[in-house]
């Protein structure tokens, strides 16, 4: 990819379409749906013919209410198919576990024991009677009970991008000099440093989030909005009206 591609100042969403990319979640219901009421006294303040809102993954794992994050976004897609969800790798990492229970793998090492809290299971808390394996396994059957077959539902049906204008969305990034339509989904959902530290300009601006930041990172080939909601409190999303962009965040308690 050269210099020939979309550079951040002069990429424009679709003409009469806003654009909202919002950044890692991460059990954070409270700062979701403070967010979606940013956005919802946006469209009072300033009506748009049309909009999309992307959430860029990672829902759950970590944050206190992954549980409650999976049946918000289920209820924005239907109140309005607009309202749009890409995969994370956490998002997949639970699926996996539901499927597998690894001990050592992502869910268990990465905040699913949050996830699964959120669902009313103890996933270690068995660990000092049974050791760690077999807790995991008591753990992993009382959750698969737990978790609705809606969630399941969902987590199957998220898609790893999508592109509107003069953008293109993801959790993670892109392969450098992969066509964008040609990536494989676990670059797309676990990509890192070939990404970032790609010099050039990509056919157009990579919206993602997965590597935490202290605010927003706006690059001219990308637009990292992962600012480590679970922990810090801040829910950071990208707002995009014509040739427009501007950097939202809500704020809520840190841990």
């Amino acid at each position: 990819m050269t210099e020939t591609g979309i550079h951040y100042l002069d990429a424009r969403a679709p003409d009469d379409m806003r654009l909202y990319a919002i950044g890692d979640v991460h059990g954070r219901l409270d700062l979701l749906a403070a967010m979606h009421r940013r956005i919802e006294s946006e469209f009072e303040y300033k009506p748009t013919a049309d909009w999309r809102t992307i959430h860029l993954g990672d829902y759950v794992d970590r944050g206190p209410d992954s549980k409650g994050v999976i049946d918000f976004l289920i209820e924005a897609q239907k109140r309005d198919p607009r309202n749009l969800m890409l995969a994370g790798n956490h998002d997949i990492g639970f699926l996996d576990f539901l499927d597998e229970p690894d001990p050592d793998g992502l869910f268990m090492r990465y905040g699913g024991v949050q996830t699964a809290q959120s669902y009313g299971v103890d996933l270690i808390g068995d660990a000092r009677w049974f050791g760690k394996a077999e807790a995991v396994q008591r753990g992993h059957a009382e959750l698969v009970k737990a978790v609705p077959q809606a969630h399941v539902d969902f987590l199957r049906s998220l898609t790893f991008s999508t592109s509107f204008g003069d953008f293109f969305f993801c959790h993670a990034g892109i392969r450098p000099d992969v066509p964008l339509e040609s990536q494989n989904p676990q670059d797309l959902i676990w990509i890192r440093d070939a990404f970032h530290n790609h010099p050039g300009l990509y056919p157009k601006v990579i919206v993602h989030g997965h590597t935490p930041v202290a605010e927003a990172e706006v690059m001219p080939n990308r637009v990292n909005v992962d600012t480590l909601a679970w922990q810090s409190g801040m829910l950071t999303a990208l707002a995009v009206d014509g040739a427009d962009k501007r950097i939202l965040t809500v704020q809520g308690k840190g841990f």
